[in-house]
């Protein structure tokens, strides 16, 4: 069900501020809009980005970090549903990136799950995908 405008406006608050530390490479700070829960887990683009645990997530935003000058994460639209203390997230995102001293920007897309706790929505699950290169508009699968 649609979050209400309390619940969409704390959840969108934890979404800029992931998104500020990321940017920032801030870890601290990025892990603090994260659930410190063992199963807390992250999917991101590519097939070895399956991380489970607040110690993964941080090698994989090491590794991000590490392999670009900058990056960046900007929010399109977002939907927020929720129940309780639970909110579930759809959002478009553009990525920016710079890499080997050029810039890179890739639409994508991201859906989280969060829970709330002690008055903040922390994040459990994260899932970042980048639609299909080499599909066609209006094509339920790619031609190549």
């Amino acid at each position: 069900m649609k979050a209400d405008n309390q619940t969409t406006s704390e959840v969108k608050d934890t979404l800029n501020r992931f998104a500020d530390a990321f940017a920032k490479r801030d870890m601290d700070s990025l892990k603090a809009t994260l659930a410190p829960d063992p199963d807390v887990t992250f999917f991101g683009t590519g097939s070895d980005e399956e991380r489970v645990g607040l110690s993964d997530i941080g090698e994989q935003l090491h590794r991000d970090w590490s392999q670009s000058e900058s990056a960046s994460i900007d929010w399109g639209g977002v939907s927020v549903s929720s129940a309780g203390p639970v909110a579930w997230v759809a959002a478009d995102v553009t990525l920016r990136a710079k890499t080997n001293g050029k810039e890179i920007t890739l639409p994508g897309r991201v859906t989280a799950v969060m829970d709330k706790r002690d008055g903040h929505w922390l994040i459990d699950q994260w899932h970042l995908s980048v639609p299909m290169s080499g599909q066609e508009k209006g094509r339920s699968f790619p031609s190549q």
